[in-house]
């Protein structure tokens, strides 16, 4: 054995999830090799003492290569454009690259730009698995030869080891190139890459025929196959929290359920990563040795291990193994609703969760009381006569109590079923646009150890969740798709009851797409309002601005809530995760001075041209003034704006 060239990373990865500049200092020096030495412990395996070092090309008996590393095909001015036109025939790419909904096409589009203007064959092994952060890599090895992709591993699986092999025609690549003079003429000005030399041959001594046998031929009409949203929903936080739950040492899961769309969603990956998990254990019994039994193999041990059974234990079921992993609670109070309560109890039946149903009535009560006894007063819910302030705080002391009782049945639960070690991980459930809201209850069961959800928003939420209904059979979730969204913490009477969008004065929709032009689009206020005018022609520009002036408050307002969200699945690329991904200020001026100044001029401007008959939209009233004009905007299409206003000050859960 030889270690005959290393190459090291000419570009970090700097944006979004990564700061790898922190631990490493990318390679400069281009076109320039140097010899190393190598530390004691390589010396003493294989005797040798130095390794070439640097920027170079690989060539052995037959062909030539050389590698990129990960962040590096993302960038505007990729290696594999000046080591293919310098003779390059097979670029590697070892990455690291995470998934996010949607991602894979990225990926693939640029791995058949890389060889398809000059040509070649583009290897790349992505990561799989989690790495104990936020991110979940999912695979999918890619192999593209001539601008096309010929080979695809599995995107989402359990095991962390998967070998795709497929076998190309280096005549093929040699070809492509010929055909194409322009591309020759740049390459021979390119200036040239230092070479090592391997004496090594890479082809196979098969014959022709031997080979048109092989199943690993390049199939020219390979398709990639890509997932839903629905399925990565699926497939992605299942495989996450699996390996997050046996890496932690934890007995399983515990989750608050609630009966609404989100905790049931939750419920309904890890019934998934139970699916997935059988589906692995059971190719343990058919594979007939080799990596696929080993892989399946050590899925089986993990089993074992996280519900504390013997090695003789095989789950019969997902919904059996659900029965030992997942446990829920329905948490009801007098303002629960019967109609959540059955969805909750009826779902966990579906999946086969070990399900309690109880009532803190007497926690929330005895907490009040507390503070009755010492400022002798009785704070009210808002349909009682109480003041904004009032009924806030009596539907956060129900929902921070959930969370205190949440972790308190996760230490004693798996001990009350006779565990003797091991407690449970706290699953949350708080969706992206929720968090990106504000809409929820400081250190409620929002906080937990880990959230699968974090990073989805609810409209591909209520989309997986009809796929579940299709293709997991948990029909319970018809129901609950068709139920408004509810936090279910004031008192519901004949003429109200609570809901999440009224609450919030924006629909989930709107909030994606606020979402999305604030961290993709770089948006502040005024550039999200000329965007959204274009995007929302039936609305006024005052009712606009009105939209946009209301997110901003609110985001600003609730800002200092996103500095203690739970580690949660990132999923989106506008997460507001403030952990490592979305860095902005937790502390912001809620009254925007400037931007919302522009906007109250703007909107007034252009909603005098509409009344000049300047531009073609049916009349509108004539502003009333900058601060006028904004609130009968925003009253007509939040009236609620003013109560919510109140209810937030302190920064409760809306």
């Amino acid at each position: 054995h030889q270690i005959v060239h290393i190459q090291p990373k000419r570009c970090l990865a700097l944006d979004g999830n990564y700061r790898e500049s922190r631990w490493f200092t990318p390679w400069t020096k281009a076109r320039v090799l140097e010899e190393i030495s190598l530390p004691e412990c390589v010396r003493a395996v294989e005797g040798q003492r130095t390794a070439p070092f640097g920027d170079a090309v690989l060539a052995t008996n037959d062909t030539t290569l050389a590698s990129e590393s990960c962040e590096e095909v993302f960038t505007p001015d990729s290696p594999h454009v000046h080591l293919g036109a310098d003779g390059a025939e097979i670029i590697t790419n070892g990455s690291g690259s995470h998934h996010t909904l949607r991602k894979l096409d990225t990926r693939v589009q640029l791995l058949a730009a890389a060889t398809r203007s000059r040509g070649g064959v583009y290897l790349y092994a992505n990561q799989r698995g989690c790495d104990g952060e936020r991110v979940y890599y999912d695979g999918s090895a890619l192999v593209a030869l001539n601008g096309r992709v010929v080979a695809q591993g599995r995107q989402f699986a359990l095991p962390e080891v998967e070998v795709v092999v497929c076998t190309v025609d280096l005549e093929d690549v040699r070809a492509y190139r010929g055909s194409r003079p322009s591309a020759a003429l740049q390459a021979s000005v390119t200036e040239p890459y230092p070479r090592v030399n391997v004496d090594f041959s890479l082809r196979s001594s098969l014959s022709l025929n031997q080979l048109r046998l092989q199943s690993s031929l390049a199939d020219p009409d390979f398709k990639v196959h890509y997932h839903t949203p629905a399925e990565e929903i699926a497939l992605g936080p299942a495989c996450w929290l699996w390996d997050y739950l046996r890496r932690s040492g934890a007995a399983g899961f515990f989750l608050p359920l609630s009966g609404g769309v989100d905790s049931c969603a939750t419920a309904c990956i890890v019934a998934n990563m139970c699916r997935l998990v059988c589906a692995e254990v059971a190719r343990h019994g058919a594979a007939e040795g080799g990596g696929e039994a080993a892989a399946a193999a050590a899925v089986l041990r993990d089993v074992r291990k996280v519900t504390g059974t013997g090695t003789e234990y095989v789950p019969t079921s997902a919904q059996e193994l659900a029965g030992r992993i997942l446990h829920t609670v329905y948490m009801g109070t007098q303002n629960s609703s019967e109609a959540t309560r059955q969805r909750a109890k009826h779902l966990a039946s579906q999946i086969g969760a070990f399900h309690l149903d109880v009532d803190v009535d007497g926690v929330v009560d005895a907490t009040l009381s507390v503070f009755t006894a010492a400022v002798d007063r009785v704070p009210r819910f808002r349909v009682h006569g109480g003041s904004p302030r009032e009924n806030l705080a009596l539907q956060n002391v129900q929902a921070r109590l959930r969370m205190v009782l949440s972790y308190l049945f996760a230490q004693l639960l798996p001990w009350a079923r006779g565990r003797q070690w091991g407690g449970l991980l706290v699953l949350g459930s708080a969706n992206v646009d929720e968090s990106l809201r504000g809409y929820l209850t400081k250190y409620d069961c929002s906080s937990a150890d880990i959230n699968p959800i974090g990073g989805i928003s609810k409209t591909d939420l209520r989309a997986f969740m009809a796929y579940c209904v299709e293709h997991l059979g948990f029909s319970e979730l018809a129901a609950i798709l068709e139920a408004p969204p509810t936090a279910e913490l004031e008192p519901i009477t004949d003429d109200y009851t609570q809901t999440d969008e009224q609450d919030m004065g924006m629909t989930y929709a709107e909030l994606s797409v606020f979402g999305r032009l604030r961290k993709i689009g770089l948006c502040g206020p005024v550039s999200m309002f000329h965007k959204l005018l274009a995007k929302w022609p039936a609305l006024s520009p005052s009712a606009v601005s009105a939209k946009v002036q209301f997110f901003f408050r609110h985001y600003a307002l609730n800002r200092h809530k996103l500095t203690t969200l739970t580690p949660a699945y990132h999923a989106e690329a506008y997460s507001p995760d403030d952990n490592r991904f979305d860095l902005r200020p937790f502390l912001y001026n809620i009254r925007w001075p400037f931007q919302f100044r522009r906007l109250d001029e703007l909107a007034a401007q252009l909603d005098e041209e509409v009344t000049t008959g300047a531009v073609d939209q049916q009349e509108q009233p004539q502003p009333k003034g900058r601060k006028r004009a904004a609130e009968d905007a925003s009253a007509q299409v939040y009236p609620r704006k003013k109560q919510l206003r109140a209810r937030t000050a302190d920064g409760g859960r809306s």
